[in-house]
């Protein structure tokens, strides 16, 4: 039954979605930023991609990086530098990879969101922009599509010295020093600009914008490009902590009365900071009661609610503004209140199941970003809110949950350090606390039985529909999953009937750690040692010497008639990777970075450069050795290609012993 009745909220919630105007009203989807500062390796465009179908299960959008290219000289940008519009080759990948990507998303039912960089824009030299060509029209600004009072008047100076010419306006917004600011006064940069959008959105298939840096421009010309180009998702970053000020901006981008964006709630985010960070071993949950976007019911359709991003996270060697503790009670209210939900990537790979478990709760309620809330419950020590969802309500507690205790009415369904979450005991569903996903090792699920009426749960864990003679359990009941593939289904039996099935589909593995082998050759280069600089992964593989250039490497071992210098590090688990750069001496010459290593590999260091830095060639993989089987070995530990262990392996290439194995 809740199968169709989903189907049906669907259905209906079509029309809404094509008639959309900034952002969807009722709109039940959650939002992944997936990306953090410098996330080069984990948000490789092939890398997402492979994560399509796990990330699909959850999030209904994911916006990535800028994606044009934003220099000539190579180096890694994060994309707010962007210098091409119609060149989508970035640091990320190519556009090819890009197109990709994002097929595939749309494929699996996720939407991309491009960030879009309009504010200001990257130049060669002063006030030079690319020449770009685009179904057959030629697009460049020029000199005059720069604001007139550009870097405080440093750019009008020059311009004067060098015979240019700034447009007569001044910046219709904030200024900011880092680049040229554009005039969106002029045609040209109008022009320019829908035609970027429409590149986005009807070539690339970007399904809406993130636009970066709001403050600098007026709302009413970014209202005047999302009338144009029509996109079902706009959200816009007005960087302020004043409700009113972030709203003020919303209302600038109406187009005939009508909202033309949503904004992120800043308001909300530092309202989560603020309950969190309130001393420094303190909090105030309290302080939750605060105004935001999402508190008023005039704006919480366009509040995209989140409480960690790339700009206030914790960066290597600046502390910027990030919450100190309580990253899953934080992302449990999030989850839990109206708005759209924006979770932070490194939350979601940190704190992967308990997130995908608040989300399927969220999801199971209905909540959508004009849900209504009421608060239970709330003190410095604690906050407990009920909100309304779209097929029954929720409750979350958090802080120091056993502060608050429901009526009976509640049934807990998922909880962790800091935080519970509740269901109706009118849901009438059997629920299972483990989220979909991948594990390392055995695991258990909790199955719960979300009923007034005195039911058994009945459950397969072969992927087929429970029936009145599979296996029954009492709730509260824990079931085993091995490892392997398995899909749990179980639901209430009532009567001989069995309703409200629930399903969940885990992979889980045996993971051992292992060690591989880094091998460099130097002899195109002439250099008479290297320097390892590493990072990455799960954050154990930084260089014993933690200042650049990192670990000198001077001894070398001999291989297929060669010298390589060499050294050795252990992947801990299936995710886990080691990032490298190479170079000699002080640091200098050094070869461009070399990421998501997992396996024995042996890198030469080529002559050729990119951007100023050495390219290095992969010559083989340290597993060369290749044994066909027609049975499955047995007397040795067997591997599959990313190094998790396999116990009963079926067909395909396998690692055992360092050999590689086909099993036909």
């Amino acid at each position: 039954m809740m199968k169709k009745f989903y189907t049906t909220m669907l259905a209906m919630a079509m029309p809404l979605l094509m008639m959309a105007q900034g952002w969807p009203s009722q709109y039940q989807g959650v939002m992944l930023q997936g990306f953090y500062w410098d996330s080069f390796d984990d948000t490789q465009w092939t890398k997402l991609e492979s994560q399509a179908d796990e990330l699909a299960q959850y999030f209904n959008l994911v916006w990535i990086p800028q994606s044009g290219k934003c220099n000539d000289n190579g180096g890694n940008s994060m994309g707010y530098d962007d210098f091409y519009w119609f060149d989508q080759n970035s640091t990320f990948g190519t556009e090819a990879q890009l197109r990709s990507l994002i097929t595939t998303f749309k494929a699996k039912g996720i939407g991309t969101i491009a960030d879009v960089v309009i504010n200001h824009r990257n130049t060669n030299g002063w006030v030079t922009f690319p020449k770009e060509t685009y179904k057959g029209v030629t697009y460049q600004m020029l000199s005059t599509d720069i604001c007139s009072d550009d870097d405080n008047g440093k750019t009008k100076a020059w311009a004067e010295a060098n015979g240019y010419s700034l447009s007569g306006k001044a910046d219709s917004g904030e200024g900011w020093d880092g680049m040229r600011d554009l005039d969106h006064n002029s045609t040209n940069v109008q022009t320019c600009v829908k035609a970027y959008l429409d590149f986005l959105l009807n070539d690339l298939g970007y399904t809406g914008f993130r636009y970066d840096m709001v403050k600098g421009f007026s709302g009413s010309f970014l209202g005047k490009y999302n009338k144009d180009a029509a996109p079902t998702y706009s959200v816009g970053e007005y960087w302020d902590g004043n409700k009113n000020s972030v709203a003020n901006w919303i209302n600038a981008t109406k187009v005939n009365g009508v909202i033309q964006s949503a904004a992120f709630d800043f308001p909300f985010r530092y309202t989560v900071r603020d309950a969190i960070n309130a001393g420094s071993s303190q909090t105030a949950w309290n302080k939750l009661d605060n105004t935001s976007l999402m508190a008023d019911s005039n704006y919480r359709r366009y509040a995209v609610t989140f409480v960690e991003n790339h700009d206030t996270e914790k960066r290597s060697g600046s502390p910027q503004d990030p919450i100190l503790r309580d990253t899953l009670a934080a992302n449990a209210y999030l989850l839990a209140m109206p708005g759209t939900p924006c979770v932070f990537f490194k939350h979601w790979k940190d704190c992967k199941n308990d997130i995908a478990n608040m989300i399927n709760v969220r999801k199971f309620a209905g909540i959508h970003n004009e849900s209504s809330y009421t608060k239970y419950s709330g003190d410095t020590q604690h906050y407990a809110v009920c909100t309304k969802g779209a097929n029954c309500d929720m409750m979350a507690v958090v802080g120091n949950v056993a502060k608050y205790t429901p009526t009976d009415r509640w049934i807990l369904v998922v909880e962790g350090y800091h935080y519970r979450y509740y269901l109706p005991n009118t849901a009438n569903t059997a629920w299972i606390s483990l989220a979909s996903g991948t594990y390392n090792g055995e695991q258990q699920a909790t199955l719960t039985a979300l009923t007034r009426d005195n039911a058994q749960i009945v459950y397969t864990t072969d992927g087929s529909d429970p029936t009145a003679s599979s296996t029954k359990v009492a709730s509260g009941a824990k079931v085993t999953i091995p490892v392997g593939t398995t899909t749990l289904k179980a639901g209430l039996l009532i009567g001989g009937t069995v309703t409200g099935i629930q399903s969940r589909t885990y992979t889980v593995i045996d993971f051992q750690p292992y060690n591989i082998d880094i091998y460099v050759n130097t002899d195109a280069v002439g250099w008479s040692s290297v320097n390892f600089w590493t990072w990455g992964g799960d954050g154990s593989h930084s260089p014993k010497n933690g200042n650049w250039p990192g670990d000198k490497v001077s001894t070398t071992v001999t291989a297929d008639g060669k010298n390589w210098y060499k050294n050795t590090y252990t992947i801990n688990a299936p995710d886990d990777c080691v990032n490298f750069v190479f170079s000699t001496g002080s640091g200098s010459p050094q070869t461009v970075d070399i990421n998501d290593i997992k396996a024995t590999t042996y890198f030469e260091v080529s002559s050729a450069t990119e951007g100023g830095k050495n390219l290095v060639n992969i010559v083989k993989t340290g597993i060369e050795e290749i044994q066909y089987a027609n049975d499955t070995p047995r007397d040795d530990a067997i591997y599959d290609l990313q190094g998790r262990r396999v116990t009963h392996p079926t067909r395909g290439i396998y690692i055992q012993g360092g050999r590689k194995i086909i099993i036909k």
